[in-house]
């Protein structure tokens, strides 16, 4: 019997090692989250550099189907929406209304003249924070780039 009670008391983990595991987990915490925070900020840039060049492809598309780019009025929606002047022309829809979404769910802004590009289109996401200008995740991406 005695062999017996000694096993029951092994059964478990001591304060020390709880603390110790703790502590551990504590530091890996404090080291490895923020780099995986500033890689998955790094790489909902890149998606929505991504997702730009795919609408700036539909845009071109639907200059060559239609003769122009949409106007300012028009915006982006003119890529899932036929514009009523358009009607034989228009051979979309071309993007459904959430690809023209940034990876924070924000609208591409869209300049049909552009400053940046000019003699064609300007595509804007202002970055995490959905306001102009920012650093890091909250940067503004330009079609420009």
């Amino acid at each position: 019997m005695n062999r017996r009670t000694r096993r029951n008391k092994r059964k478990g983990f001591t304060l020390i090692e709880l603390v110790i595991v703790a502590v551990i987990l504590a530091l890996l915490g404090t080291l490895v989250v923020p780099n995986i925070i500033k890689k998955f900020g790094a790489a909902k840039h890149n998606i929505a550099k991504a997702k730009m060049k795919l609408v700036e492809g539909e845009l071109i598309q639907f200059k060559v189907d239609c003769g122009r780019f949409p106007s300012d009025t028009e915006g982006l929606a003119a890529l899932f929406v036929m514009p009523d002047d358009l009607e034989g022309k228009w051979n979309g829809p071309y993007l459904k209304e959430k690809q023209l979404l940034d990876p924070w769910d924000n609208p591409f802004l869209y300049i049909a003249e552009g400053q940046l590009n000019p003699g064609s289109f300007d595509l804007i996401s202002y970055g995490a924070d959905g306001v102009e200008g920012g650093e890091g995740e909250n940067a503004d991406i330009y079609n420009d780039e």
